[in-house]
């Protein structure tokens, strides 16, 4: 019966409580019961009720003036008024409150306490009003205890915030159970406040009052850093009773329960403050870890950081679905687009998303016109949004060498429509040939010449009606300005770290979707300006965003000056650090073959042949011969290729396998 009497003595506080009494001087007495001293905790109710008698008697007066002048309606708010006369006699209840107290000798020395119950059932029944001594705070008094119960049903219904792997309501009443019947647990079994997430409300408050009243004494400082006081009800000390009774009659391993509470707060900790849902169902699934109970909560930490790193990398289970990626036959392997040659597509299967490709050239060799060369062929026959990333050429440059490559390149005429053949030079001095039968002035090369007095507005108008070269100039660059969705964007980036390299990348790659991005010239970022070494650290950053997004990315080398034959050229041409093959997965040695050793050079169709081509000599200085030796290739073969090229078109031609004559 002592359980019972503490809980009466617990209603009755409450009661006092909603009257207004001294809410300092209650949760001292629930203090006081907590701790098991009754006999002074009825005293000091007895006490607190004889100070507010006067308060009381005032109350009655005043409420029974108020009274006299109501209307005698009031209003139902979750229950009915009582009227006039049950008020006063709630009053005069409230007056002899003092007489329904039980006495200290029966409540502490007997077992027995029908005084205490039938005193308190009277007490109970008239509880709802006691705290309505004043008519004009009557409806306010209504509309908070409204909230209250609402309040209440709420916690009630509470619903949880996780999902439902990170639920476990015994496990968090255990825990409690065990630091209600051996509060000085608290000393080691603690969690600060920036892990305690319990997902039951209720039994989070009974966790503060466990620190700062049951065990507070026990309770290490680190341990309520963080912490409010706990609410202290009559449901609480009944929760309380509840879970010590229950608790009690377990074999239970106290180390083991706290340990795998914290374990769960932290992952609950994590999944709450991560924003990704990806990461976020990772988190969850670490308790299905088979190894998961062997785990200390540091390890659940570990863990949960490594999800985070791993997530952002491709993983798979390599020995599913191999019947299907056999059969299918759709995959990066052999779906990359093509290039604008044909033994580099077929030696390279293409170009590859996921992958890095680099050629290396001299200075000054066209290093730029072949990496719009490419782009180009990839933005307009492919219909692929293009990135071109220059740290040489500025963007006037750059414009100008495309519109030479649109204009000359026979794959993409097709596209436009428009042929024609005009050089880089012919553009930038806006030349143009007058149409057959314009009668125009012309210059000694048969260009239309611009009148001395005639703006380059004017000039224009009349280009439109006397060249139809200019026109289909036009018509192609109209053409171009159309190609939205496989448009080639292009960013100048002079001095910039690796850092600021990869943000450039991964904007164009989040805001266009652009997957295909070209890199004039691969160098050191400006901190690493003449380590060649460092080289290979912004390799290795281009080579992590290829695989990890999906990207192709091809750049260019410098190659250095030597005396290397171009068909001989290995890795040590490398103007920068050689260790820079290490994370390509291609890497092309491009060298020009000098006019004067051309017959030393004969080409085939195939690279086993019988029958070979000698390097015709061409009049024209532009005309080059360029020697492409495979150096590496993660696909297979590793040949050497002959290109014939004319800088002043942009024209870059794929010939045949090269080879030196026998004796040479």
């Amino acid at each position: 019966m002592a359980n019972d009497n503490v809980a009466k003595l617990y209603k009755i506080l409450d009661v006092l409580e909603k009257a207004g009494k001294d809410k300092d001087e209650i949760d001292e007495i629930k203090k006081l019961i907590d701790y098991g001293k009754l006999e002074e905790a009825l005293n000091r109710i007895r006490k607190l009720n004889s100070q507010n008698k006067e308060n009381k008697q005032d109350n009655k007066e005043e409420t029974s003036k108020a009274k006299k002048s109501d209307d005698g309606e009031t209003k139902k708010r979750g229950r009915k008024k009582k009227n006039k006369e049950e008020q006063e006699e709630k009053i005069e209840s409230e007056e002899n409150f003092e007489e329904d107290l039980p006495e200290e000798n029966n409540y502490i020395k007997n077992d027995s306490d029908e005084e205490i119950e039938e005193n308190f059932e009277e007490q109970e029944e008239e509880e709802a009003d006691t705290i309505t001594t004043e008519s004009d705070e009557t409806n306010n008094y209504d509309d908070d205890e409204a909230d209250k119960v609402v309040y209440k049903e709420e916690v009630k219904k509470h619903e949880s915030i996780y999902p439902v792997k990170l639920r476990n309501e015994d496990l968090e009443k255990t825990y409690i159970g065990l630091l209600l019947n051996n509060p000085k647990l608290i000393a080691k079994y603690y969690m600060i406040n920036e892990e305690c997430y319990f997902d039951d409300p209720n039994l989070l408050n009974i966790y503060k009052s466990i620190l700062f009243t049951e065990g507070g004494k026990f309770t290490p400082e680190i341990a309520k850093k963080g912490f409010n006081f706990s609410v202290d009800n009559n449901e609480t000390y009944m929760l309380k009773q509840k879970l010590k009774s229950e608790i009690s009659e377990k074999n239970t391993n106290s180390e083991k329960i706290y340990t795998e509470l914290r374990k769960l707060c932290i992952l609950r900790k994590n999944y709450l403050e991560e924003p990704r849902e990806d990461i976020q169902e990772q988190i969850i699934n670490i308790i299905d870890y088979e190894l998961y109970d062997k785990m200390s909560p540091d390890e659940i930490k570990a863990a949960i950081v490594q999800v985070s790193v791993t997530q952002k990398f491709k993983q798979a289970v390599l020995s599913e679905d191999l019947t299907e990626f056999l059969e299918k036959g759709e995959n990066n392997l052999t779906n990359g687009l093509e290039l604008p040659f044909n033994i580099l597509t077929s030696v390279f299967k293409g170009i590859r998303k996921g992958e890095t490709m680099a050629f290396a050239m001299p200075s000054n060799s066209g290093k730029s016109r072949f990496t719009i060369n490419l782009s180009a062929y990839t933005a307009f026959v492919h219909k692929k949004k293009v990135l071109v990333i220059s740290n040489e050429m500025s963007e006037d440059k750059m414009k100008l060498c495309l519109i030479t490559t649109v204009l000359n390149n026979p794959e993409i005429q097709k596209l436009h429509g428009q042929k024609i053949s005009k050089t880089e030079g012919e553009l930038l001095e806006f030349k143009f040939r007058p149409s057959k039968d314009a009668k125009v002035n012309v210059d000694e090369d048969g260009f239309i010449l611009q009148e001395p007095n005639e703006t380059r507005r004017e000039f224009v108008e009349r280009l439109k009606k006397v060249s139809d070269e200019f026109n289909k100039t036009i018509a192609v660059t109209d053409w171009v300005n159309s190609q939205i969705n496989n448009s080639i964007y292009f960013i100048n980036i002079t001095d910039h770290t690796n850092d600021e390299l990869q943000k450039v990348i991964m904007n164009y790659y989040y805001k266009e979707k652009i997957e295909y991005v070209f890199y004039d010239t691969l160098k050191t970022d400006t901190a690493n300006i003449g380590n060649g070494e460092e080289i290979k650290r912004t390799a290795t950053i281009l080579s992590n965003l290829a695989q990890n997004f999906n990207m192709f990315i091809c750049s260019t080398l410098q190659l250095a000056e030597s005396t290397t034959l171009p068909i001989n050229l290995t890795v040590n041409d490398l103007a920068v650090s050689r260790t820079v093959k290490e994370v390509l997965d291609t890497l092309c040695l491009i060298k020009q073959i000098a006019r004067d050793d051309l017959d030393k050079y004969e080409y085939s169709l195939e690279e086993v042949d019988t029958k070979f081509f000698e390097l015709e000599k061409f009049k024209d200085p532009d005309v080059r011969y360029y020697a492409c030796v495979v150096d590496k290739n993660r696909a297979g073969a590793k040949p050497k290729v002959l290109f014939r090229l004319n800088l002043a078109y942009n024209i870059w031609n794929e010939l045949g396998y090269l080879k030196l004559k026998v004796g040479e």
